[in-house]
């Protein structure tokens, strides 16, 4: 008999049984239930097909690093610890998140009113050390997760076709694309479940 997963946002959130959080996510089932099960069908899949459970978690890791959310970091990147070399791939995420922080979102919008709020910032590319141990495949996988995290309006045929000459096809370009967005959707969340509780207990008080 398999063992239920826990509710990922639930338990990187804090959030116990019949406490004010949960209560206030029993408000919102459906979305809870599809939070859950996004989770599932992108790092428990049936079949990992295009992209391998190394590359979902790496990326996630990547991903929850960028929005400077060190337990989810840790939550993702905790199967890694357990594979061949896999200490050595957390420390070199480490690393690299290190170098692509930034602020944003940044970008530019097309010709109109909105183009005054066109910004400029930083593109990040996987260091030269960080090649030799991620290769070319994934260091283009976490490229284009900064790309879709910091440069959402900058996103366009060329950098597909950099992951395409990377190595990844089509499908497995569209589950990494839906993985970046789900992590930073899943960070949001938790950010704003903490925001509750501080404010929970500092009305207790």
């Amino acid at each position: 008999m398999s063992i239920p997963t826990p509710d990922v946002i639930d338990l990187l959130a804090g959030v116990e049984p019949g406490s004010a959080l949960d209560r206030v996510r029993a408000q919102r089932p459906q979305t809870r239930e599809q939070a859950q099960k996004s989770y599932l069908a992108l790092f428990q899949p049936g079949d990992p097909a295009e992209v391998a459970l190394r590359e979902r978690h790496a990326v996630a890791s990547f991903v929850a690093g960028l929005h400077r959310q060190p337990d989810v970091f840790e939550f993702y990147a905790a199967p890694l610890e357990d594979q061949a070399g896999g200490t050595w791939l957390v420390e070199v995420l480490k690393a690299e998140i290190g170098v692509a922080q930034t602020t944003g979102p940044y970008g530019r919008y097309p010709a109109g009113p909105l183009t005054r709020e066109d910004q400029q910032g930083p593109t990040y590319r996987a260091s030269a050390a960080g090649h030799e141990t991620l290769g070319p495949r994934l260091a283009a996988a976490l490229e284009h997760a900064h790309l879709l995290v910091f440069h959402p309006r900058d996103a366009k045929a060329e950098a597909l076709q950099a992951l395409l000459d990377a190595g990844w096809t089509t499908t497995g370009i569209v589950t990494l694309s839906q993985l970046v967005s789900f992590v930073a959707f899943q960070v949001r969340v938790i950010a704003a479940l903490t925001i509750v509780a501080g404010t929970t207990k500092r009305a207790a008080a």
